[in-house]
């Protein structure tokens, strides 16, 4: 059978690149190379069965298994008994690991496998992780004995079985990093080790203050920016609990604000189209709610997030674009989902006052905002220069460290009273 050999350099050459260029790599995407490295060295070497197994409690589980038809007399997640199977006395050196016909080497006649599968040609060599422990084995067999077998052939199962635990070994790695990373957003989240703070935003005309965006921090290490928490969650399933936790922590911001003003909160895509967020909002004064959509998330279906927002945007809920001009998704947003508010980016607020393309690009946002009905809100306002262009240009509303930090709710109730404010 081995007669039928296909040049598999390069296939050696792909994984061993796919390993060493990646530094995150996914489960999925690890089993899946195991998958490929399974088939390549099966059909190099003409069997009928690949298979990669693990050695755990006394027994040997099926992790990974190839083979030439759809039906194979063993299955991924299947076990038996560890000493009932060739692969202990191959790592124990009782059996070789390079057999013609297996049903000719002394002692396999134990193994009730060898006539019941049966059991020809078979190659096996243990896979050891970097501390030298018995992880398994890397196996392939065929129903028929194959005289043609040879070292080269169990020299080139050795290689192929040396990529399979560099795999091993980065999956398992993979799998403790989304452990740990789990673990400490549920700790997060578990011991109130994340907690709001309130951004004032006032009218450019007047510098009334019209209300406050919530805004996460978070008190635990690694000491991180927000966005990094929120992608992290994210990454190990756990992004819309973490931004239902936050937003259940701000809006209880509302309560202890003027009744005038209002609380803008911040949601991802997903989070917006979750009947969640419309519980999470029952009873709330959704009147005094702006939802701000990030220009850095991905839309894939505008039309579920309309219609998941509309009862409420139906009874006073606002929608904001937020980080406009930051990047081209923005503007998606804004033709997609018919915002009430446009977030001007600090990208083009930020010194605006002496540059004319800023200028130009924020005063054709604001023609577009009032043909549109909607307002602009500019962000990351440090000096007194950037307020007076923005002004100039009709902008409505900004925010930013020149007109108030974000603070505690404490603070941003203190500020709300000392400050003049629309109804006060």
């Amino acid at each position: 059978m081995s007669t039928s050999h296909i040049p598999v350099n390069n296939s050696v050459s792909s994984i061993h690149q796919f390993i060493h260029a990646q530094t995150a790599l996914n489960t999925d995407a690890l089993q899946e190379q195991l998958q490929r490295t399974l088939r390549t060295i099966r059909v190099h070497l003409g069997m009928d069965v690949a298979f990669i197994s693990e050695f755990k409690d006394g027994r040997r589980y099926f992790n990974q298994v190839d083979s030439a038809n759809s039906s194979p007399p063993i299955k991924v997640g299947g076990s038996d008994p560890l000493d009932e199977s060739y692969c202990k006395w191959i790592v124990e050196g009782r059996l070789p690991e390079i057999m013609q016909d297996a049903r000719k080497v002394p002692g396999t006649e134990k193994f009730p496998a060898t006539a019941l599968l049966p059991v020809g040609a078979h190659l096996s060599v243990p896979i050891r992780l970097k501390d030298g422990k018995v992880f398994g084995t890397f196996c392939c067999f065929s129903y028929s004995a194959d005289p043609t077998l040879n070292d080269r052939d169990h020299n080139m199962l050795r290689v192929f079985a040396q990529i399979a635990t560099e795999l091993i070994a980065a999956d398992q790695d993979a799998r403790h990093a989304f452990s740990v990373m789990k673990g400490r957003i549920e700790d997060v989240m578990a011991e109130k080790s994340i907690h709001m703070v309130y951004q004032p935003i006032h009218e450019v005309m007047d510098n009334k203050l019209v209300g406050f965006e919530s805004l996460a921090r978070f008190t635990t290490t690694p000491m991180r920016t927000p966005d990094v928490w929120f992608n992290e969650a994210a990454q190990v399933g756990l992004g819309m609990n973490l931004e239902f936790h936050a937003i259940a922590l701000a809006l209880q911001g509302l309560s202890s604000l003027p009744q005038n003003l209002y609380v803008s909160i911040n949601a991802s895509p997903d989070t917006l189209i979750k009947n969640d967020l419309v519980r999470e909002l029952v009873g709330c004064p959704v009147d005094r709610i702006v939802l701000e959509v990030t220009e850095h998330a991905t839309i894939d279906v505008y039309s579920e997030i309309s219609t998941a927002l509309a009862p409420l945007r139906n009874i006073g809920l606002r929608l904001a674009i937020d980080d406009v001009g930051a990047g081209y998704a923005s503007f998606r947003h804004i033709l997609n989902l018919d915002p009430d508010i446009i977030k001007l980016d600090m990208s083009i607020t930020r010194n605006i006052h002496s540059d004319s393309t800023r200028r130009a690009l924020a005063s054709a946002l604001v023609r577009f905002a009032g043909e549109t009905h909607c307002e602009i809100v500019a962000e990351g306002i440090e000096t007194d220069l950037e307020l007076t262009t923005l002004r100039d240009l009709g902008v409505d509303k900004a925010q930013g460290y020149f007109l108030g930090k974000p603070m505690s709710l404490a603070n941003a109730s203190e500020h709300a009273q000392a400050r003049p404010h629309y109804n006060a």
